[in-house]
């Protein structure tokens, strides 16, 4: 099948090459001239856009539109292509419309959602069920993180309040679990900190009965600016030390309990997930949250570094991961074609049974699993005999 972009040779041979922090631009660009005497026309990229810090795989993206700085970056990447277009090859990349990677402390989406739950604007972008069934989950989410049972984590000092000097914000902590405080429950952090906080802790209460964004980074600002002050910051370190209480005495965690109890999310062991889970992920996978990629604010939003590559033609072709998992997925390729000026060549992850076909979507093909089993069967000895 012939590449639609001028200029690029016709799909011969593709190979594929997975990108980590190991294995960088800078290696696939040394392999190149070989892989081009080898007959290869476009290599076959896996994700390359942010994923977590230290993936080996790429699909627990944290931004869809920051090419990985772990691999080589923007730099890296259009050295990359330049070495392709010496040798007349072309690229195909991988991308990963149906989920994301959360957990941790890096993706500003989610962690916006636990901080604002559904007054984020994010907070429409996963499947999250805010209405589950259980009352302990009623406008929150089942964060399943915790390697033991949620009071005896806490109880064991495991989960710390911390104070983000430069950002002017409160965080719960669980190992690189990052957890963020609503703003609306600063005054009652503050509050512990005594009456050097007092102005500041008075700001904060009154945004919590009128609360919005804007204000919010007013006030951090403010909190961010004046923690710099010697007698502030050691009243914040008093404020979090009366809340992360000590080990071996239970009631001295009520204030940390209490503040967790009210913020949009709930922290519970990670064996709870198969029963309780209410956001949507890939498979079974808490850390990877499925994306609503049939919203076209969110479509644009997960796709606009994937476009300005394809235009221009450093990326004449694409694989779509898990298309299955996409809520309409004859909608979502169709949209992929009508958002570019020419015909894109598209391959997608869809293993098909043998009483089965591709439906008639926007597509060229799949990615080879077919192929490829009937190549390793021929090469099987009873079937040489």
């Amino acid at each position: 099948m012939n590449s639609p972009r001028e200029g690029f040779a016709e799909i011969r041979a593709t190979y594929r090459l997975q990108f980590h922090r190991d294995f960088t631009f800078s290696d696939a660009q040394a392999l190149v001239p070989y892989l081009a005497e080898l007959g290869i026309s476009h290599l076959y990229a896996s994700p390359i856009m942010e994923a977590r810090p230290g993936s080996t795989h790429g699909y627990d993206i944290i931004n869809h539109n920051r090419i990985n700085p772990e691999i080589g970056g923007e730099t890296g990447f259009q050295d990359l292509v330049a070495e392709l277009h010496v040798h007349g090859m072309g690229l195909i990349l991988e991308i990963v419309p149906n989920d994301m990677g959360v957990g941790g402390r890096d993706n500003a989406w989610w962690l916006d959602v636990l901080e604002w739950g559904q007054e984020s604007p994010c907070a429409g972008y996963s499947d999250i069920n805010w209405e589950a069934g259980r009352a302990d989950l009623k406008d929150r989410i089942l964060l399943p993180v915790l390697g033991d049972q949620y009071g005896v984590i806490l109880e064991q000092g495991g989960i710390e309040l911390r104070f983000d000097a430069e950002g002017g914000s409160f965080s719960a902590w669980y190992f690189d679990h990052r957890f963020p405080i609503s703003p609306k429950s600063y005054s009652e952090i503050l509050d512990a900190g005594g009456p050097s906080l007092s102005e500041i802790t008075a700001n904060f209460g009154a945004f919590r009965l009128v609360a919005d964004r804007e204000r919010a980074v007013v006030l951090k600002r403010r909190l961010a600016e004046i923690a710099a002050e010697p007698v502030v910051a050691s009243a914040i370190a008093t404020a979090l030390q009366r809340f992360n209480g000590r080990v071996g005495s239970a009631v001295s965690f009520e204030r940390l309990y209490r503040l967790l109890d009210v913020q949009a999310y709930r922290l519970a062991y990670w064996r709870v997930a198969r029963e309780e889970i209410n956001y949507r992920r890939f498979f079974d996978i808490n850390d990877l949250a499925g994306l609503c990629v049939e919203l076209p604010q969110l479509f644009e939003d997960t796709h606009r570094r994937v476009f300005e590559m394809i235009e221009p033609g450093e990326v004449p072709g694409l694989r779509i991961d898990h298309i299955d998992g996409l809520f309409d997925p004859d909608a979502y390729c169709a949209a992929l074609q009508q958002r570019l000026s020419e015909p894109l060549y598209t391959a997608v992850e869809k293993i098909l049974a043998l009483y089965g076909g591709l439906p008639d979507w926007s597509v060229d093909g799949t990615t080879g699993y077919d192929f490829a089993n009937q190549a390793w069967s021929s090469t099987r000895p009873e079937k040489r005999r």
